[in-house]
């Protein structure tokens, strides 16, 4: 990512000090190579955004090199369109991988080598055990392995099974490459885990190659290894797996192996971060696919408004730690508030129109007012907006019969329209069933501008479009997508989707927005004034522009951080 700070100011945390001492140490020569390595099995989410800032942060810190490896060796759950989102996704938050793309599947001739090497080592056997018979012989926590009947085979029998294997011979699930470790290891993982199992399911890339495929834990070690990756950077559930990424270096005499270290994971309130649960919201409807914008994938979040800089800059400030923590939602929405606040161009939008004639102003006649476009960036200039007899304004912006503190519109009361003129509520109009339908008000013509020459002031400032020129839009206001901080700490007997909030999305129909819209492009951030932030959706077409909330105005994080 474009970044210049200067390196004194980039953060400091335990894997950068380790890397660090390892340069200085003269490890690996001094190189430094990261790599994020997903699995083409769904779209990256916010928490895959924490372990990408800090894989190619680390290499753009240590002047190194940051790989882009797929690990697709479950070509059951795997498909190319999940390789393309990944990568659109990675270079939106503004890295690149240059020459350094890789797959798992690159390599296959090689990990195959690898396992017959460990077979002729005496390290692994093949084994017919099913998968529910091995775990029963598994034993507990506290409670040694059986080993499998299956466990003295001898090395040539061995070698002849993994090749028939490979060969097609055997069917799916029948038998199972595993390590030869130890049964009473304090560490279940290296109990003789599983390397290589059956599939004979066409791969995305290999097409039927292979009807064999080597398991994760198996696979990418070794593809670090080949890849020449000096830091192996991985979230804390790969804690317990460390011991056999190590053992398989060590048993292949793998030379200057690669080293893994563990950093705690994105825990997100209101979130759910597991590709599993997401993939089974988006099949069984709750959501509207994977770019939904409630979706906490990076699709989704593209999609809702959220500017890659803010969420790049929430991974950074929340830092690198050992230990997991829960980081509030509302503490990213911050950091999108902030950036937005920066960026957004300001424009006028009305959710729930109520229609005002101005009942002196010159018929037929247009005006054409000054308007800021951002009042943090003077650099964005200004626009100009229509103004006519004909407005509309918020419904909610105006009462009939207003409490003591309600400083809007209410008849016989004068406020400002933004950029435009003081108005004052003459009359209101009904309907047969005494809905408010349409509000008859005067204007000041000496107010142009919104001040008035001599000097009164009025408490309310609203904002508006002009009737004949508004441009219909629909806006759908969406918020967090489940109501418990931890999604998945549902009731006993329950399920994570009875905390799936009712009032996720709403849609609004009928709204109203200024005419500068007309050429906005899909992914355009706004700002409605007095609302909130908005992006453009995919949805829009000619006269039938649709707009996402991104985040509202209110930012209670800054607030909690005040109070503090």
């Amino acid at each position: 990512m474009s970044d210049e700070t200067s390196a004194t100011e980039r953060p400091q945390d335990f894997i950068r000090e380790k890397v660090a001492a390892d340069i200085a140490a003269g490890r690996w020569g001094g190189r430094v190579a990261t790599r994020f390595p997903p699995e083409p099995n769904g779209f990256l989410h916010v928490g895959h955004t924490k372990a990408i800032c800090i894989a190619f942060g680390v290499a753009r810190d240590f002047d190194g090199r940051c790989h882009l490896r797929f690990d697709d060796t479950n070509p059951s759950t795997e498909d190319p369109r999940y390789v393309e989102g990944m990568q659109r996704d990675i270079r939106w938050l503004g890295f690149d991988w240059g020459e350094h793309l890789y797959h798992a599947s690159d390599y296959f001739e090689q990990l195959y080598e690898h396992a017959v090497r460990l077979i002729e080592l005496g390290k692994a056997y093949v084994c017919d055990l099913s998968s529910e018979e091995h775990t029963a012989l598994r034993g507990t926590l506290t409670e040694p392995g059986t080993n499998s009947p299956y466990r003295d085979r001898s090395v040539e029998e061995n070698l002849s099974l993994f090749a028939r294997m490979k060969d097609g011979e055997f069917d799916a699930g029948s038998r199972v490459l595993r390590a030869k470790i130890d049964m009473a290891s304090p560490v279940l993982v290296m109990r003789d885990p599983i390397l290589y199992r059956i599939q004979k399911t066409a791969h995305y890339r290999r097409g039927d190659d292979w009807c064999i495929y080597p398991m994760y834990d198996f696979a990418h070690c070794l593809e670090d290894a080949i890849e020449g990756i000096t830091h192996s950077l991985c979230s804390l559930e790969f804690t317990d797996h460390r011991p056999l990424y190590d053992w398989i270096l060590r048993e292949l005499e793998i030379a200057d192996p690669p080293e893994q270290t563990e950093f705690a994971r994105l825990n997100l309130t209101h979130t759910v971060t597991s590709k599993r649960v997401l993939r089974r919201l988006v099949e069984e409807g709750h959501v509207d696919g994977w770019d939904d914008p409630r979706m906490p994938t990076l699709a989704g979040m593209r999609r809702r408004g959220y500017p890659p800089e803010a969420i790049v800059r929430f991974c950074e400030d929340v830092g690198v730690a050992r230990r997991e923590n829960w980081i509030e939602l509302q503490r990213l929405e911050y950091f999108v508030r902030n950036e937005l606040n920066r960026s957004a161009k300001r424009v006028s939008a009305v959710l729930d129109p109520l229609k005002v004639v101005i009942t002196n102003w010159p018929a037929g006649e247009v005006d054409e007012l000054e308007a800021v476009n951002n009042p943090e960036d003077e650099s964005a200039g200004t626009r100009r907006v229509p103004f006519s007899g004909e407005l509309y304004i918020e419904r909610s912006d105006f009462l009939e019969d207003p409490p003591r503190k309600f400083f809007r519109l209410a008849p016989g009361r004068e406020v400002r329209l933004r950029y435009a003129y003081f108005i004052t509520c003459d009359e209101v109009v009904k309907d047969a069933d005494g809905e408010i339908t349409e509000l008859r008000c005067s204007y000041d013509p000496a107010t142009r501008g919104g001040d008035a020459p001599d000097g009164r002031k009025v408490k309310g400032t609203l904002h508006w479009v002009s009737a004949p020129h508004a441009l219909d839009a629909e806006v759908r206001l969406y918020d967090k997508l489940f109501v418990p901080e931890d999604p998945m700490s549902w009731e006993e007997g329950g399920d994570y989707t009875d905390g799936l909030a009712p009032d996720s999305k709403r849609v609004l129909t009928g709204c109203k927005v200024e005419p500068s819209l007309a050429t906005a492009e899909p992914e355009d951030r706004f700002q409605f004034e007095r609302t909130g932030y908005f992006a453009v959706d995919e949805d829009s077409a000619e006269g039938a522009l649709v707009f996402n909330r991104t985040v509202s105005l209110r930012d209670t994080w800054a607030r909690v951080q005040k109070q503090r």
